[in-house]
């Protein structure tokens, strides 16, 4: 790759700040292309949780392992960000506490019972309004907005056509969500995008205070905001309608209740709809399209965008300047499928 063109980086939630951030504090050039619009990463509780995720999915150790990796990346890169991260505890309540508590400890994470329910002090928390501002703020004018229409291959890196101007770039970081293939993009990467699975994800922001730590339960969890307390959240494969819906609303604020142990109080909540992407695996895709030195992706995190933001910037900062890997790369590399 040359020098004259800076990186540019295609989509502005976690994945694609996370790594703009990361190449601009190794020194390299970027540019990013906000699109604009519903941004699921705002449609999100900002949990760093490898403890909670790894045991309500009852992972593998090695997926374990790599979700702490992912979160132990965190404090040096909110430092650095200018991120304000939470380390609050988070609690389990109902259902079959023994087993939540079983499995925490044989992936070896913290836990402890508080009384009916299990606590874990391994899980982080950010506000995702406050991070991508962070990030953004960070990069300065390295964010501009645009939709990238039509990417074309260059002798020296790639043409990006965004309204009624071309801009060049020594190196393509698609960060684009569960969105569709960009024009002009090779099949290799085409085939991967088609295969990444929406998944509509709907929250509710409460405007009272419910909680002073992430509570968990059967159906939903409670986590405490700035602005009150996120209710979540759905998980519902293949769909792409972002209108709230009053079933999904009705459900969560139950199981809310339910998890809380309490009676259910009036409350103003403003729902919201994002749509993640998701891999067959699970995992997102960190590192080289296949078969292209200067086409990457940061893409289909599921609902683990926040835990995993750090690890893949770092990822796929790697496989531009040509590093070594690090041990979790192989995990989320494109071309593993």
């Amino acid at each position: 790759m040359t020098s004259s063109s800076p990186i540019v980086i295609v989509g502005a939630g976690v994945l694609g700040l996370c790594t703009a951030y990361e190449l601009h504090r190794r020194g390299r050039a970027v540019l990013v292309v906000d699109p604009g619009g519903v941004n699921a990463s705002l449609v999100a509780a900002g949990m760093i949780a490898p403890a909670m995720e790894s045991a309500i999915d009852d992972v593998s150790v090695d997926r374990a392992r790599l979700f702490r990796a992912g979160r132990d990346l965190w404090p040096a890169f909110a430092t650095a960000a200018g991120i304000a991260l939470a380390h609050r505890s988070a609690e389990w309540r109902g259902g079959d506490v023994d087993a939540m508590e079983a499995r925490l400890r044989a992936l070896g994470f913290d836990a402890r019972r508080d009384g009916a329910g299990v606590t874990t002090d391994d899980d982080y928390q950010v506000e995702p309004t406050q991070a991508l501002t962070a990030l953004r703020q960070a990069l300065g004018e390295a964010v501009v907005a645009g939709k990238v229409t039509t990417i074309a291959r260059t002798d020296g890196g790639w043409r990006l056509e965004v309204a009624d101007r071309w801009l060049d770039a020594d190196a393509v970081v698609l960060a684009t969500g569960a969105g569709e293939a960009i024009a002009g993009l090779p099949e290799s990467a085409r085939r991967l995008i088609a295969d990444i699975e929406p998944i509509r994800g709907q929250i509710g922001v409460a405007a009272g205070h419910l909680v002073d730590h992430v509570v968990r339960g059967p159906g939903a969890y409670v986590a405490p905001m700035a602005s009150g307390a996120a209710i979540g959240a759905t998980m519902e494969p293949g769909r792409r309608d972002t209108a709230p819906d009053a079933e999904a609303s009705e459900r969560l604020t139950q199981a809310a209740w339910a998890a809380l142990g309490r009676s259910p109080e009036p409350l103003s909540i403003e729902w919201r709809v994002g749509i993640r992407g998701a891999t067959a695996g699970g995992l997102p895709f960190a590192g080289a399209a296949p078969g292209e030195d200067s086409l990457f992706l940061a893409l289909a995190p599921r609902r683990n965008g926040w835990l995993l933001g750090p690890l893949v910037g770092s990822v796929v900062a790697d496989a531009i300047e040509g590093r070594t890997a690090s041990p979790h790369a192989r995990a989320l590399d494109p071309g593993r499928f």
